[in-house]
């Protein structure tokens, strides 16, 4: 069977990627005029020139546990010199 019996199904898979591809770009640039280069125009001048203090704090962006979130209570916290169940030490 020749390759070219199949062209219509390779000519609809092409169809489909194409407007895939189509919408995916036309996404990517409303996203970008429509909220990155505002957000460049606004926030991002402002605390270029000092208008906001925003102090980079690695902590805010760091994953607490869950012992040190607010709000969050914890009813049993291992102690520290007690060992896991699955070193196979039981006394």
């Amino acid at each position: 069977m020749m390759l070219s019996a199949f062209w219509p199904v390779y000519q609809f898979l092409w169809t489909l990627y194409f407007f895939a591809m189509l919408l995916c770009g036309f996404w990517c640039i409303l996203m970008f005029f429509g909220f990155i280069v505002p957000l460049w125009l606004t926030e991002g001048l402002a605390e270029y020139y000092g208008k906001i203090n925003k102090n980079f704090d690695p902590e805010q962006v760091r994953y607490k546990k869950l012992y040190e979130q607010e709000g969050v209570e914890v009813i049993y916290q291992k102690p520290a010199g007690e060992q896991s169940a699955g070193t196979g030490h039981h006394h």
